[in-house]
């Protein structure tokens, strides 16, 4: 029983921090965008993703990460047989790849807070698929328990996520050619 609710407690805590880290990538875009405005509502912007991304980075997204980190280590504790499988060692890689783009996605949000915006907006938007690669490809080891199953919902997500990129890019298009 014991483990159930700590398994439940990881998943909330995990869920929490993918959409923290879904959002603060989606204000890092709002907040590129922000600096191509003119003032006074370029300063008026900023001003307001800068304090939404420090309540979501500090409030929601640190602290579901570690909380979410804490959970699972107490699980490998209860459950040491999961060490014991492959599927679980591709998952821990998985893991190790999102502690990574977690620190990368601190280290831009420090930037922006110094008013530092060294990326595009564009940038920014393929960086977000980064999130939902590692998501898909968690999500499908944990279930399948397979260190090779795991790898045709990868494919998929990369493939679904070039074809929006692709229309995003389309769209675009569209849109600058209608101004015109």
């Amino acid at each position: 029983m014991e483990y159930n609710y700590i398994k439940s407690l990881h998943l909330i805590f995990v869920i929490t921090w993918f959409a923290g880290l879904f959002y603060i990538v989606r204000l890092f875009v709002y907040h590129a965008e922000a600096k191509l405005k003119e003032q006074p509502e370029q300063d008026i912007l900023i001003k307001q993703y800068q304090l939404m991304q420090y309540r979501l980075w500090y409030i929601i997204t640190w602290p579901s990460a570690v909380l979410a980190s804490l959970f699972a280590f107490y699980l490998l504790y209860l459950n040491p047989n999961w060490l014991t499988q492959s599927w679980m060692h591709v998952k821990l890689a998985f893991v190790l790849l999102l502690y990574i783009y977690h620190l990368k996605c601190h280290q831009i949000f420090k930037q922006l807070q110094n008013d530092e915006v060294k990326h595009s907006s564009n940038f920014f938007r393929i960086w977000n698929e980064g999130a939902t690669i590692i998501l898909f490809a968690v999500v499908f080891l944990v279930i399948l328990k397979s260190a090779i199953n795991w790898i045709f919902g990868v494919v998929g997500i990369i493939t679904f996520s070039v074809l929006i990129m692709l229309g995003f890019k389309f769209y675009k298009r569209i849109r600058e050619k209608n101004k015109e």
